[in-house]
């Protein structure tokens, strides 16, 4: 598993959705990747401070913005 990927599996794997043999790589990847294990780290701090934010209070569009500005940062972009 890359960063790439691990970034797309962080939701599910912090819902407990993720087959068994993903969380396995999940899980190995993290304890490989010290940049990993800060992003997941900070996607539960995020998680922690603003609890649970209904889907319809963000429209389509900002969405989309934030998921792109979080991808870029990620890569560094």
């Amino acid at each position: 598993m890359d960063c790439d990927e691990f970034v797309e599996l962080v939701t599910d794997f912090l819902e407990g959705a993720l087959p068994d043999a993903d969380e396995a790589r999940f899980v190995e990847h993290l304890t490989a990747c010290d940049g990993c294990e800060t992003y997941l780290a900070q996607f539960r701090q995020t998680i922690d401070t603003l609890g649970e934010l209904p889907a319809e209070s963000i429209s389509g569009e900002a969405r989309d913005k934030l998921l792109t500005a979080f991808r870029g940062f990620h890569r560094g972009e």
